[in-house]
């Protein structure tokens, strides 16, 4: 009897690991059929959906200097959407353009590098209309509920967000001399 107990914890943990596993390969997957829907887009193609199912469209290119990654942004920041990129939040204004453009993302998956982000550093965003570059200027742990930092503002400003502790969320400020 002990030994299928000790079969069945390691098949449950087995299971845990699987599932552990996966989420972080499928983000990454998803991330090389967003770049080419991504580049369908920058060709003129008005929603182009990384797979036939996808209920989101690609809207940008994310890049960060200090750390070399590059990750395609979803239009809207749904927790389908969010599995697979970081998404656009759907009120704020467009990569670029004069006004606070929130961008979202889980922290284990792709906005594990936000956290490395320090002021000085180049976020560089592109979309059909163009690259946009911006400069982290601050970074703030504020709780959950705090949505000030999604609300519109002066000048060219890009906020990053992502999850932080239980109940917190890390945000980071980014201003473009644009606009």
């Amino acid at each position: 009897m002990k030994r299928y107990a000790v079969l069945a914890v390691g098949i449950v943990g087995l299971v845990f690991l699987a599932d552990g596993v996966w989420i972080h390969v499928k983000a990454r997957v998803a991330q090389v059929l967003l770049r080419v829907a991504f580049e369908r887009v920058l060709r003129g193609a008005a929603e182009a959906k990384p797979w036939p199912w996808a209920d989101a469209h690609p809207v940008a290119r994310l890049s960060l200097d200090r750390t070399g990654d590059e990750l395609v942004v979803l239009a809207g920041s749904n927790g389908r959407a969010l599995t697979f990129a970081p998404g656009h939040l759907e009120h704020t204004v467009a990569p670029g353009t004069e006004g606070n453009c929130v961008i979202v993302a889980h922290r284990d998956t792709h906005f594990a590098a936000v956290r490395e982000l320090r002021d000085g550093d180049v976020v560089r965003v592109r979309t059909p209309q163009g690259t946009f570059a911006y400069t982290v200027v601050a970074r703030q742990v504020v709780g959950e509920k705090e949505t000030w930092v999604t609300q519109p503002s002066s000048g060219t400003v890009l906020t990053l967000i992502t999850c932080d502790e239980p109940g917190k969320r890390l945000v980071v400020w980014a201003s473009s001399d644009r606009g």
